[in-house]
């Protein structure tokens, strides 16, 4: 992202932008204390204000520097929260250097060297995260002897070293090699009875799975209890691959090993059915999806647990539509929208109508559709849910447009873009399709470009004082974007720091939506 901020005839000044986030499980210091700076980092990331978390490490970092010093087992605690931040705002290469540098510091006594080892740790892990895997490795590989040297070969910390190095070496398709070093993993911390068995279970079955054996993947489930069990279903579809066929049979022994250890109707091993539906989807299998998500649907049914059952019915009549059986979509949007009457909750109501009017459009059933499509509306209405209002208006909105009934679609529309968050998917393609409307066309949308754009400054606009922006120029060029910023007045340091943080958010929330803008339905 680009920005040029202009306060008067003062000159410019640059601030830099944030990608998206990415959340990463790195090794963190053990903290017994309540609400530390870094805790409260990680809660305003959590709310997206990327910005503000890092200024707070990064002042953290200075008081630890000018208190202890430069190079202070302090200081570099410091140093790694504000790797830790920056990594989860997806800043890797800077995360990098602040893991080097507190990796870097001497220890001075026995509990400032077991941070340097998680130091050395995340940093190898960030090289990975960052694709400098020849660095990652030798980083592991030098974590690995210093904990063997600082813990012994008995002690899961040891092991702690040895799984991110098996998972590395799995990635870069030494599979023998993986091997080797996640058995130790395992051995060593079955040994120990750590919990963290479970990771390394979950990593073992899937180098097993990459070298071709006929070995069984999963091992010792019966010995382990319920919670390291729904752990190791947990890490497994947290590291597949979504683009690789290869998953499939991975993730289908999973689930058998979950319905064997904790029977059909446990929650993990619906996690895991879901997990197989969601790749059949990415993959294209859509009779592999379908089968996944009736046997949870099935599930819920079997228990009685109502609203996840309609939410898994929905899911099931869009896998159906788009494995091509329109008439079988249909009869499940039927069946779903019986579920949320019994059910109650307008919401709920509003949702099913919503995708059912979609997709009797789709089927050529307009005045079924617009029936739908209205009533949905309605029931939004009559809820407590803005968003649900706002989708459920842009969905007819889209509809009376397609229909040529521009005033109509344009009260809709506008109705429904004043209620929601301009960041939302449903907003972006509502304002598009609003400014083909305005423009007097009947189907496509808008400039989308220009949508985004303008998108982006409603967010930064609403979110600063009224009286600091004389202009706020937003362009997308070459799939980023550029901002030109002219300022009223001389603003004071906060204000230039809630800035930079807006710019930021704003960044990390539009840029994904550059690629592929769609209706979500």
């Amino acid at each position: 992202m680009s920005i040029t901020v202009r306060r008067g005839n003062t000159g410019d000044n640059a601030a830099p932008g944030v990608r998206e986030r990415q959340q990463a499980a790195l090794g963190f210091r053990v903290v017994t204390t309540s609400l530390t700076p870094v805790e409260v980092a990680f809660a305003l990331l959590r709310e997206d204000r990327l910005g503000d978390a890092e200024n707070l490490m990064t002042r953290e970092l200075q008081a630890a520097a000018d208190r202890f010093g430069n190079g202070s087992p302090e200081w570099a605690s410091a140093q790694c929260d504000l790797g830790n931040v920056l990594l989860n705002a997806d800043q890797l290469d800077r995360a990098v250097e602040c893991y080097r540098r507190a990796a870097s510091a001497t220890p001075r006594d026995h509990e400032s060297r077991k941070d340097q080892l998680t130091y050395r740790l995340n940093l190898g892990m960030a090289l990975r995260m960052a694709g400098r895997l020849d660095e990652a490795e030798a980083e592991l590989r030098q974590g690995v002897q210093e904990r063997l040297a600082f813990y012994g070969r008995e002690h899961a910390g040891y092991a702690f070293g040895l799984e991110p190095l098996a998972d590395l070496l799995r990635h870069r398709g030494n599979v023998a090699g993986a091997r080797q070093v996640v058995e130790e993993a395992v051995a060593n911390l079955w040994r120990n009875g750590h919990e963290r068995v479970a990771s390394a279970l979950a990593l073992r079955a899937a180098i097993v799975h990459a070298g071709g054996t006929r070995e069984p993947l999963f091992v010792g489930l019966q010995q382990l209890p319920d919670e390291v069990v729904e752990e190791v279903g947990r890490v497994v579809t947290d590291m597949l691959d979504h683009d690789d066929p290869a998953s499939k049979p991975l993730l289908t022994a999973l689930v058998t090993a979950m319905e064997e250890r904790l029977g059909a109707d446990h929650q993990a091993t619906l996690n895991a059915l879901s997990a197989l539906a969601n790749l059949g989807r990415d993959l294209g299998d859509q009779a592999w999806r379908i089968e996944a998500i009736e046997r949870v649907l099935a599930s819920y049914d079997r228990q009685g647990r109502q609203e996840e059952a309609l939410m898994a019915a929905l899911g099931l009549a869009m896998a159906q539509d788009e494995a091509g059986d329109a008439e079988a979509a249909l009869r499940t949007y039927a069946s779903a929208h019986a579920r949320a009457e019994r059910i109650g909750r307008p919401e709920l109501r509003s949702q099913v109508l919503r995708n059912w009017g979609l997709a009797l459009k789709e089927a050529g059933q307009v005045g079924l559709a617009e029936q739908q499509l209205t009533e949905a509306v309605n029931q939004a209405r009559r809820g407590t849910d803005r968003d649900a209002v706002g989708r459920a208006c842009i969905a007819l909105g889209l509809f009376l447009q397609h229909e040529a009934r521009l005033p109509e679609a344009r009260t809709v529309l506008e109705e429904g873009l004043s209620v929601m968050d301009p960041v939302h998917p449903d907003a972006i393609i509502g304002r598009s399709h609003l400014g083909a409307v305005l423009d007097g066309r009947t189907c496509g949308c808008g400039d989308m470009t220009g949508t985004l754009a303008d998108a982006f400054r409603e967010f930064v606009t609403t979110r600063l004082p009224a009286d600091l922006l004389d202009r706020l120029d937003v362009a997308i060029v070459d799939g980023d974007f550029k901002i030109d910023v002219r300022l009223r007045r001389e603003p004071t340091q906060g204000e230039l720091d809630r800035l930079n943080e807006v710019f930021q958010t704003a960044h990390a929330e539009f840029r994904r939506r550059i690629s592929e803008p769609r209706y979500a339905g």
